[in-house]
């Protein structure tokens, strides 16, 4: 009788498995390989159409006779419409699933990158391009999703190797613009730059919905039966038993027990569409979430206001544009090849920045990892407070776009980490927002202070900047290294 009791117990025990268990059963194999594919495809389309940003302004600018303040305002209305984007695309995911959000930023995206490679005018241009950028908000949506389907223990270099995928976009649109510029004009560069955005709608019909999310909504069958097809495909076998949603939720003292309550029963207040989106960004500023999500915005504009800021500043001070005589790194005559092949040159450092932060990421940690990326990337910009040679300028942009791009990166893998299930995407949505005014500023700056001779300007306001991130990681509450991902608002039990 003892026997038939221990018996039953041991399989009571073994009746259920978690997520994460079944993630980690079925490992990393070529079920996630489709899953990064599309997921990378979607970085690429987002960084082509950031990077364009530095090449067609000056050509546009000469076509149409536009002044100094129009031309910025071809790149500030993309990132307007990011900061758009990246919340609207955040909510919807989180609402109404993944793969709708999905659906809907290739639709935008695609629509309106190629048809601004048709604009009759300077309007219609700055419209379309706003309108593309809010399907390029889209791209947190993107990692969110993707992070979703990778086994704890080989999370961080995983999503380190999704980050590639930006490198190549921005490394291949440097090319593309080199080849195309001199020889078929911005039009055609923007038109073939569109092709990965329109991939991505082509194939979104073998977008697979995020388990986890369906987990959350309570959907334990269909989560079942897309993990069963990944154990299919990567040829291994889930755990045996029935699969569970970690609904564990933690409060500290402070939290609201309304707000508990909304959370582990959401179904017992039916809100509309509207109502809800603006309940999940309140979670947001919840005693448990309120300082890390305040923490993250600071990081987030300081990675995007520096990054975007170093792409810039290399097209500015290469260019030959600059009304500054001694800030004119070329002459006037291959200024323009000058530009394409050092923004290539500085868009190869990229590759060796991720490496290092893939090295890094699960050995020492996301916060230390930032930390020492920030502090090296403000010791390689430092040189150019003063006026450089061609050569040392591109070195120093060289060194300093290496190990910002890791602190961009790992900041990527942070915030989705450290945010719930159910405001993951809304969360990191509203931290890119944050950054993409960060995006905003910066063409003001590396092209106004820097074409005004306010080179050392540009460049403190870039330094402090990067200290002001880096401190603001130190005070981030707690490791996400090795911890399992959390489906509903939680507090760790340790720091």
């Amino acid at each position: 009788m003892s026997s038939d009791s221990d018996s039953f117990e041991m399989t009571d025990q073994r009746s259920t498995y978690t997520l994460d268990e079944a993630l980690l059963a079925i490992g990393f194999g070529k079920y996630q390989g489709w899953i990064i594919a599309y997921a990378g495809l979607g970085s690429i389309a987002e960084a082509m159409e950031v990077m364009i940003l530095s090449f067609i302004g000056p050509s546009v600018r000469s076509e149409w006779n536009l002044s100094s303040t129009q031309e910025s305002l071809i790149t500030t209305v993309v990132f307007a419409g990011m900061l758009i984007g990246a919340y609207s695309w955040g909510a919807i995911s989180d609402n109404f699933g993944r793969r709708k959000g999905l659906l809907s930023i290739a639709i935008v995206t695609s629509g309106a990158s190629l048809l601004s490679a048709f604009s009759p005018n300077y309007i219609s241009l700055v419209i379309l391009r706003c309108i593309g950028g809010i399907g390029l908000g889209g791209g947190p949506t993107y990692n969110s999703w993707f992070l979703e389907f990778v086994p704890i223990p080989s999370r961080g270099r995983w999503m380190v190797i999704f980050a590639t995928f930006w490198t190549i976009g921005t490394i291949f649109e440097a090319s593309l613009a080199w080849i195309v510029m001199p020889r078929f004009g911005w039009r055609w560069l923007l038109a073939i730059s569109s092709i990965p955005a329109l991939f991505a709608l082509i194939f979104y019909g073998f977008v697979p919905e995020s388990p986890r999310y369906l987990c959350l909504k309570g959907q334990t069958t269909k989560a079942h039966n897309i993990l069963r097809r990944a154990a299919a495909v990567n040829k291994k076998q889930l755990p045996s038993g029935t699969l569970l949603s970690d609904q564990s939720v933690y409060f500290d003292e402070e939290f609201d027990t309304l707000e508990a309550t909304n959370l582990l029963f959401p179904k017992i207040n039916k809100k509309s569409s509207f109502e809800t989106g603006f309940s999940t960004l309140g979670m947001l500023f919840s005693s448990s979430l309120i300082k890390t999500t305040f923490l993250l915005w600071v990081v987030f504009f300081g990675n995007a206001f520096s990054y975007y800021g170093i792409i810039l500043l290399t097209s500015e001070l290469t260019s030959g544009h600059s009304q500054c005589a001694t800030l004119t790194l070329s002459s006037l005559n291959g200024s323009e090849d000058s530009m394409y092949r050092d923004v290539f040159i500085t868009s190869l450092a990229e590759l060796p920045g991720l490496v290092f932060a893939a090295f890094i990421v699960d050995r020492i940690g996301r916060k230390h990892s930032m930390e020492l990326m920030f502090f090296i990337g403000f010791i390689f910009l430092l040189p150019l407070l003063s006026h450089q040679s061609e050569i040392f300028t591109t070195a120093s942009l060289f060194g300093s776009r290496m190990f910002i791009i890791g602190t961009f990166t790992i900041a990527n893998i942070y915030a989705p980490e450290i945010y719930p299930t159910a405001v993951r995407a809304t969360g990191v949505g509203v931290a890119s927002s944050v950054g993409r005014v960060g995006g905003m500023i910066c063409p003001l700056v590396a092209v106004y202070l820097v074409a005004g001779c306010h080179q050392t300007a540009a460049i403190v306001l870039f330094e402090v900047a990067i200290i002001l991130s880096g401190v603001c990681v130190m005070f981030f509450p707690h490791e996400t290294m090795a911890r399992e991902l959390a489906d509903t608002v939680s507090v760790p039990n340790s720091p």
